[in-house]
């Protein structure tokens, strides 16, 4: 997907419930603080984490991401606690730092990165660093005020949308207009939470009991979730893990893992696309689906991708698992750039979207979007849709996907096209589109939840 940062968010240091002030790699916990607040500010400023992490030595980057991330996700929360415990408006960066700590030194979804009084006194520490004795002193009376006083401000708190919900009041309000009061609560929840690591075996190269066995060797426990997919109850960094530099393996949410089988397989009486299929992955960057087909099935596969940065990383991925598919730079909705006039027999359009159903892997997402994207994106799928109909052969079948949970760029989307298009209907026997929540089941022994998708697999007359 062209708009989405790329997935997986890393994993978060261990849990430290004593009182060590230094971070990861055995850099001061202050000095981290510093630099995660700095990139949330940068954040705050429109700009992506991932780019705004770019300034992070790549040695410290995983402890300041991880710090960065789990601030995100109680930021509206922390923001709107720093409004009611500072006595006067603080400097920016001073700013940042404090809604940083008080992110950090609140309860939330999980084991604490660090003890909150150990996130306070660095804080403290760190505010020095940032403004000398004054700033350390205001620090201090505004963290430590808010751990006295947190269960004064829990009800005038839980009022707040944005600091209840930790997303913009537009964004809670298209929740609650698209799913329902109920619904849209457990949809926010989830983008609070830390997200699952799944990993999707490469059938070519390993087996799901081979990989469990081997990360088992490396005291890494390991869950077997299908023929193709495996959690990882405790989070580890990819390059540590046996096989992902052999390509045994990628990390790819479960949701997201649905795409290839959806295009590929036998629907109702209709067979599977057969080996040497011309196929098309259209917006394929990073290039995950784009493996996971090849990966399923032997096929002459096109995946484009206008971000030249982006391709490269399609290219390396490919690459790792030893896999081979033209892949090019370029826009999806001008075929006339890239078309060789042969049409597909199936194509994947994983549509730039807001990204709303990935805020948990990503959740400097709210932060960023604004209401006018749903509407500008919208129409950057109905444009991608009309494009690339035309390419495919009578009798194929197009898969259309977005990561988000808003209906407007999932299920009144595909509508919108199906009236359209006369010579389009739901590929009979298929599953009928529709939204895939980020919402656990009920059902204790259920996998964990996966991201937010939209699919709909739709036929050619």
């Amino acid at each position: 997907m062209a708009e989405s940062p790329p997935i997986p968010a890393p994993a978060a240091p261990p849990a430290r419930t004593g009182a060590p002030t230094h971070a990861p790699h055995g850099r001061p916990l202050a000095l981290q603080l510093l630099a995660a607040a700095e990139a949330l500010g940068q954040v705050m400023a429109g700009r992506g984490l991932d780019r705004a992490l770019d300034r992070v030595a790549d040695a410290e980057r995983p402890g300041v991401q991880a710090l960065a991330y789990e601030a995100l996700r109680r930021w509206g929360a922390a923001r709107w606690m720093l409004g009611r415990l500072a006595e006067r408006r603080p400097a920016p960066a001073l700013g940042h730092l404090l809604t940083t700590a008080l992110a950090l030194s609140q309860p939330g979804s999980g084991a604490p990165l660090f003890a909150p009084h150990t996130v306070v006194d660095q804080a403290v520490e760190a505010a020095r660093r940032l403004g000398g004795a004054a700033a350390a002193r205001f620090a201090n009376a505004v963290l430590r005020r808010a751990q006295r006083e947190a269960d004064h401000w829990a009800a005038e708190l839980a009022a707040d949308v944005t600091a209840r919900t930790n997303l913009p009041p537009w964004w809670w309000s298209r929740l609650v207009a698209d799913w329902g009061l109920p619904t849209a609560e457990a949809i926010a929840a989830a983008g609070r939470q830390r997200p699952p690591m799944v990993l999707r075996v490469n059938r070519r190269r390993s087996s799901v009991d081979a990989v469990i066995r081997q990360l088992a060797a490396e005291g890494v426990e390991a869950i077997a979730l299908g023929a193709e997919a495996v959690h990882l109850p405790k989070p580890a960094p990819v390059q540590r893990l046996a096989g992902f530099a052999e390509g045994w393996w990628s990390v790819q949410d479960l949701a997201a893992q649905a795409a290839a089988p959806l295009l590929l397989d036998a629907t109702g009486e209709r067979p599977a696309v057969p080996a040497g299929a011309r196929v098309l992955d259209a917006c394929a960057a990073p290039g995950g689906k784009t493996a996971h087909l090849l990966e399923r099935q032997d096929l002459t596969l096109t995946a484009i991708d206008r971000d030249p940065q982006r391709v490269t990383r399609i290219q390396d991925t490919l690459r790792r698992l030893g896999l081979t598919a033209r892949v090019a730079c370029a826009d999806a909705g001008t075929p006339a750039d890239w078309w060789d006039g042969q049409p597909f027999d199936a194509i994947l359009l994983d549509a730039p979207c807001t990204a709303s159903g990935v805020v948990r892997r990503h959740p400097d997402i709210p932060w960023l979007r604004r209401e006018a994207d749903v509407g500008a994106l919208a129409r950057e799928q109905d444009r991608l849709l009309a494009a690339l109909w035309p390419l495919l052969a009578p009798g194929g079948r197009l898969l259309f996907v977005t990561c988000s949970v808003f209906r407007d760029e999932g299920s009144r989307r595909i509508d919108s096209f199906l009236q359209r298009c006369p010579d389009a209907r739901p590929l009979p026997g298929a599953p009928p589109p529709g939204h895939r929540l980020p919402v656990r089941d009920n059902d204790p022994g259920a996998p964990p939840a996966g991201d937010g998708f939209f699919y709909a697999l739709v036929e050619k007359n």
